[in-house]
């Protein structure tokens, strides 16, 4: 049920004037060695996730071993003034091709969620999945196999993109979650993290960069 990371009680930390003044809205400063206002969700066993160096930078690091565990940070976003989403990552090997529609195929090296809160209607919160697809094709999008109402997938990187290759994303997410829902979505509230390989019983290793919104 790993899209219970989805429902955790959010906290509703609004960005300081200061900060919304600013070009871009820090969410995972990881080159600053910190991890800081991240919390971890456990489904099924704990990936491991830590602050290392790498190609002349800090990065998190991301380690499952037939796991499923999550990072997640509670941060209101103004996504009509900042709708970009971007982020950089990184896989050290594939997973099999899996039916990611099926249960049994959730897995996937490596993931960012982009979550609204439904507050204490828990049942109406929605996350925007980008995944690193170990089957579909780039920009394909499907209903999550645990929970096809609230989440969504989106296959940013897929089998085809290579190993050990540094790859920065920018994603439109006010646009990409009114693709999706149908309705103007103005905020979220949080972004989490997921490298997760406990339903095909697999190994996984991926590299998160900086993570931040952006209003260009």
């Amino acid at each position: 049920m790993k899209y219970l990371i989805l429902f955790c009680i959010f906290s509703g930390e609004v960005l300081s004037d200061s900060i919304k003044q600013e070009s871009h809205i820090p969410i995972g400063v990881f080159s600053s060695n910190t991890l800081e206002g991240w919390e971890e969700k456990v489904f099924d066993q704990q990936t491991s996730y830590v602050l290392t160096q790498i190609d002349h930078d800090i990065a998190l690091k991301a380690q499952s071993n037939d796991s499923a565990s999550g990072l997640f940070k509670e941060l209101v976003v103004d996504i009509k003034k900042y709708p970009y989403l971007n982020w950089r990552w990184r896989i050290e090997g594939r997973l099999p091709a899996l039916d990611e529609t099926k249960k049994q195929g959730d897995d996937y090296a490596a993931r960012i969620y982009v979550v609204v809160s439904g507050g204490l209607f828990f049942w109406r919160t929605k996350a925007l999945n980008y995944v690193w697809s170990s089957r579909a094709e780039k920009d394909v999008e499907w209903p999550n196999a645990f929970a096809p109402d609230n989440a969504h997938m989106v296959a940013a990187r897929t089998a085809s993109d290579q190993t050990g290759v540094w790859y920065v994303e920018k994603r439109n997410i006010y646009e990409a979650l009114k693709h999706w829902l149908g309705d103007e979505v103005s905020s979220i509230d949080a972004i989490a993290i997921m490298t997760d390989t406990d339903n095909s019983d697999g190994k996984a290793t991926a590299f998160y960069g900086d993570i931040y919104f952006s209003a260009e």
